[in-house]
């Protein structure tokens, strides 16, 4: 797994266009997600190819995408039946995706968030385990789970141990600490979204500022490299090339441990 992934929530139209200058600009990463409310995920896939089409090669691009329960769906366009049972909805889903991305094989596939009652939750991840074990899927994992005790049960259960979790990193949830924790310990990749959208406060600090002095870097590239010093993940959402070039040249610096203390401090 790369070390920052290109997100494709609300590109709409330009989805395409952007997902192929992400890849040709380095990225080797992209997210997105079966749920027409919020992806054009089809889109993804044209970009995807377009961009093969210009020499990069699959093999080296790991491709994310999600089963957004029906909750999360646009009832008037979705992947799936409000009728079907939720492991229908699933395998429709599924098959939706591999279609879009034209792919038989996606290397991490995402629950997008935890289903209730727990016994469909149960069902729908025991479902996602057979289609890792089948080789269609590198991986698993699951998206907005707040709630440890929840992915202390799911991965306890797991035959196929959860890999990724993907949340929110904003104040709301104490930025996940307490499941970051839990991930480092098993060795599960915690991926940020909203990882600027949600802390101005912190991207407008005099902290950060100075470090930018010190570093002669972008508030955005002190951030991310924050946060994958700290081992963290992020999706990457930007429209401009200029920023895609600016956020993956993170990995020509390093933070110094006392000022990720610093910005560790604001995490409040």
């Amino acid at each position: 797994m790369p070390n920052m992934i290109y997100g494709t929530a609300w590109k709409e139209e330009e989805t395409a266009k952007l997902v192929e200058e992400a890849l040709l600009c380095g990225f080797k990463g992209i997210d997105t997600a079966c749920q027409p409310r919020h992806y054009r995920e089809d889109l993804v896939g044209l970009g995807l190819q377009n961009a093969f089409d210009k020499g990069i090669k699959r093999e080296d691009i790991f491709i994310q995408t999600k089963f957004t329960p029906i909750l999360g769906q646009d009832v008037n366009n979705m992947p799936y039946l409000s009728s079907d049972d939720v492991l229908i909805q699933l395998e429709k889903s599924f098959i939706k995706s591999k279609q879009n991305l034209k792919t038989d094989f996606i290397d991490s596939y995402l629950l997008h968030s935890p289903i209730a009652p727990i016994e469909d939750l149960i069902k729908v991840y025991r479902t996602m385990e057979e289609f890792q074990e089948c080789g269609q899927v590198g991986q698993i994992g699951i998206s907005n789970c707040y709630d440890l005790k929840l992915l202390v049960y799911l991965y306890d259960i797991a035959k196929f141990k959860p890999k990724v979790v993907q949340n929110r990193f904003y104040a709301d949830s104490n930025y996940d600490k307490e499941i970051r924790e839990f991930c480092k310990q098993k060795d599960i990749t915690y991926q940020s979204f909203w990882s600027l959208t949600a802390n101005p406060h912190i991207l407008k600090s005099q902290e950060i500022k100075d470090l930018c002095i010190k570093y002669e870097k972008t508030i955005a590239q002190v951030f991310y490299k924050f946060l994958n010093q700290i081992g963290i993940t992020p999706l990457n959402g930007t429209k401009t090339k200029a920023h895609m070039l600016e956020d993956l040249a993170i990995d020509e610096f390093s933070l110094e441990e006392d000022d990720i203390l610093k910005i560790k401090s604001l995490l409040q």
